[in-house]
C-alpha cells in the first residue's frame, strides 16, 4: 500500500477531508519549489501535486499555463524533478506525492518512472479515464492511476472510470478550465453521488476553490478538496520576495474549514 493510499485510508478512518495542494515544480525555481512543498506540510496538507512543465497544457487556465511557462524557462524536466523529490524525502517520507502532467513526458522517461518508488501516483490529464497507466506500458506497482471525472461525463463513463481508478477520483468541478469560477454546487453533489455508486475511492473535488467558504462547501458532499491555480498565483506574486509565509496561511485556514 503507497503513500497515498495509506494517508486518504487514514483520513477517513478518522473522519477527516483530504486537502491537496498544487504547485508547479520550477515556478520561481526548483529550491522556492522545495521551500514550498515543506511549507505546504507544515500548513496542514495532506497530499502535494506537482504540475510537470508542458508546453501545452491544455487542462490549465491562464495562471497556470503562465506557471508551466516559466517553469520551462527554467529548463525544468521531469528529471529535475524526480531530483526535487529526493531532495524533500530526505526530510519527510510519509506525505503522498502527486505528479500531474501529460503523456508525452512520462513515456519518454518511462524508465525513471518505472523504477522510482518516491512517487505515489501521477495524473495524466490526456489519457482516457476508461485506460490506466498499464495501458500505456507504465506498470510500477508503487504508483496508481488517478482518473478526472467531470460535469460532462456521461453516466456511462463515470461508471467505467470509477472502477478503473486508484489512488482517488479527482472530481473536475466546473466544465471549464482550472482557475474558472461559478460552483454549482448541486450539480457537485449530484455527479458525486453518481461516482460513489460504482467506487469505494475517495472522490476529491478540484477546479474553481478559491477560498474557504468554497472549500468547506466542497467537503461536505466530497472525500477532501485540491488546490490549485489561488496557490500558484500567490506564488508568482511572492517570487522575487520569496515571501510564501501568506500562502502557509491560507493553506491553515483552508484546512480549519474543511476539517
Amino acid at each position: 500500500m503507497n503513500r497515498l493510499t495509506t494517508t486518504l485510508n487514514n483520513l477517513k478512518d478518522s473522519n477527516q477531508k483530504a486537502l491537496v495542494a498544487y504547485l508547479v515544480a520550477g515556478d520561481p525555481s526548483l529550491d522556492s519549489t522545495l521551500d514550498l512543498m515543506h511549507l505546504f506540510v507544515e500548513s496542514g496538507v495532506d497530499v502535494i501535486e506537482i504540475g510537470v512543465p508542458f508546453t501545452d497544457p491544455i487542462a490549465e487556465g491562464p495562471t497556470i499555463q503562465k506557471a508551466h511557462d516559466r517553469a520551462l524557462k527554467n529548463n525544468i524536466s521531469l528529471k529535475m524533478i524526480f531530483g526535487l523529490v529526493e531532495e524533500f524525502r530526505k526530510k519527510n517520507d510519509q506525505t503522498p506525492i502527486v505528479l500531474m502532467g501529460y503523456l508525452n513526458t512520462f513515456i519518454s522517461h518511462i524508465d525513471l518512472v518505472q523504477s522510482t518508488k518516491i512517487i505515489d501516483s501521477i495524473l495524466v490529464v490526456d489519457i482516457p479515464g476508461e485506460l490506466s497507466l498499464k495501458d500505456y506500458g507504465i506498470t510500477n506497482p508503487d504508483i496508481n492511476t488517478i482518473s478526472l471525472i467531470s460535469p460532462t461525463t456521461t453516466d456511462n463513463r463515470i461508471e467505467l472510470i470509477a472502477k478503473n481508478s486508484t489512488g482517488f477520483i479527482y472530481y473536475v468541478n466546473l466544465r471549464g478550465v482550472t482557475g474558472s469560477s461559478n460552483l454549482d454546487i448541486n450539480e457537485i453533489k449530484n455527479n458525486i453521488k453518481k461516482i460513489k455508486k460504482h467506487s469505494d475511492l475517495p472522490t476529491l473535488a478540484g477546479f474553481g476553490i478559491k477560498s474557504a467558504s468554497d472549500a468547506k462547501m466542497l467537503a461536505e458532499c466530497s472525500d477532501g478538496v485540491i488546490i490549485g491555480s489561488s496557490i500558484v498565483q500567490m506564488i508568482n506574486e511572492s517570487a522575487n520576495s520569496k515571501e510564501f509565509a501568506r500562502i502557509g496561511e491560507y493553506l491553515k485556514e483552508i484546512k480549519q474549514a474543511i476539517s
